[in-house]
């Protein structure tokens, strides 16, 4: 039977992706209700500039007290799209506190905070979920917290920020250089005036956090994730990339040690074979490679970011929120139950593509042979090319470790005959 009587949304921001949730919340009333079984109302939004006119939402319904909003007690849901940790983080508080539950889309807040929100939803008996954190109107989080829940999952690897992946697939499409390719997405959109939170990883490493997280049922904070950002890819890099039929992206990996006792978060950039699905996702597509036990291999893909792709995520878990409180029930919270420790950087295992200028003379590939095989870093293809007494030489190692290859780099830069480390680039994919 459906129930005449709204449950009432309060809105925490009206800035792009804001915007357009209140706008899909009113067009599409009637089917949200049908979808529901109950109407869904707009009860207030919290804004920074109440002056500003919002076409569609009705004048009443700003305000700049957004904690008397939340403290109200008749809003059933607080959507919050305001982002960064403080106040959100107060505001959720205080929400699940006075009977709310919480819609987010606040990645930094939930890769910093989230066990603690978690807690205190779980406290009042309330859901916290947050679809729109990750990889925009891609359906990824529920896949990973409920699809997936009775299967292991061994790595999550994937393009989790679009404007990354518009730089680098400009430079790899049109040769174009890092700063020739960052303009271009700045004066198409792609990129903030202060792109730093995207091509230095930050944004792509809150996304790792709350992935790993949910995918290990083990808290994986943003301390906890290491990071490298795009900036010193060049079109060199590329360009030996193309010549062992590769791509580079910026990837997000977490994966579970082959042992299972332990798990790593990462975001860098990384040499990809052009074979596998994720070396195709062109422009500022997003997408997520995940490999479990018993569903195989998957790939979610999709629009990763932008008002309307972002919104859609966020209805799609207030209808889900809604449709719990309306039963009486909530949905899944935090599975940490596995409490793996998180290894650091030093214990990752992969493959490596290093680039060495070197003297052209007899002798040189030994030296460097040898300091190779005396950290236990086995090479599998070596590169040479030079003239008038310089050279450059590109080695491609097998599986090694991080820290293997950080001592093998420090005794090559010792090396007389080794004038400068050009370039270190993973190999993943493989």
């Amino acid at each position: 039977m459906m129930r005449t009587r709204p449950l009432k949304v309060a809105l925490l921001g009206c800035g792009v992706v804001g915007s357009e949730v209140a706008r899909i919340m009113t067009t599409h009333a009637d089917d949200l209700t049908a979808r529901i079984g109950a109407p869904v109302e707009l009860a207030g939004v919290a804004v920074r500039r109440p002056d500003k006119v919002r076409e569609g939402i009705a004048p009443e319904l700003v305000t700049t007290d957004a904690t008397a909003l939340v403290k109200r007690g008749d809003i059933d849901v607080v959507v919050e799209v305001i982002g960064g940790i403080e106040p959100a983080r107060g505001l959720i508080t205080t929400a699940f506190e006075h009977g709310a539950s919480v819609v987010s889309a606040n990645k930094a807040l939930l890769a910093q905070d989230g066990a603690a929100l978690h807690a205190v939803a779980e406290q009042h008996g309330k859901d916290l979920y947050y679809e729109a954190a990750v990889a925009g109107a891609i359906p990824l989080i529920r896949p990973l917290r409920e699809s997936l829940a009775g299967d292991k999952i061994n790595r999550v690897m994937g393009i989790v920020n679009g404007t990354t992946n518009f730089i680098l697939d400009a430079m790899d499409s049109t040769g174009a250089g890092y700063q020739e390719a960052l303009d271009e997405a700045t004066a198409l959109g792609y990129a903030e005036a202060d792109p730093t939170a995207d091509v230095e990883g930050f944004d792509a490493a809150a996304k790792a956090a709350i992935l790993a997280g949910i995918s290990f049922h083990t808290r994986v904070r943003l301390d906890d994730v290491y990071r490298e950002g795009m900036t010193e890819v060049t079109a060199a890099d590329f360009a030996s990339a193309k010549e062992m039929g590769c791509t580079i992206k910026l990837l997000a990996i977490c994966e579970r040690a082959e042992d299972g006792g332990s798990v790593t978060a990462r975001v860098h950039p990384a040499m990809i074979p052009l074979s596998h699905p994720l070396a195709s996702v062109r422009g500022a597509y997003n997408a997520v490679f995940v490999e479990s036990d018993a569903a195989g291999q998957l790939m979610f893909y999709g629009p990763g970011a932008g008002g309307s792709p972002t919104a859609s995520a966020v209805l799609g878990d207030l209808v889900a929120v809604c449709r719990n409180r309306l039963s009486g029930a909530t949905g899944p919270g935090e599975s940490a139950y596995a409490a793996l420790p998180v290894s650091p950087m030093g214990d990752v295992v992969t493959r490596y593509h290093i680039s060495l200028d070197v003297a052209d003379k007899p002798g040189v590939l030994a030296q460097v042979a040898t300091v190779f095989a005396e950290h236990g870093v086995s090479i599998d293809t070596v590169r040479q090319s030079g003239k008038d007494g310089e050279a450059s030489l590109v080695v491609v190692t097998h599986r090694a470790s991080d820290a293997a290859l950080t001592g093998t780099v420090e005794a090559l830069r010792k090396l007389d005959t080794v004038r400068g480390v050009a370039s270190i680039m993973r190999v993943e994919g493989e």
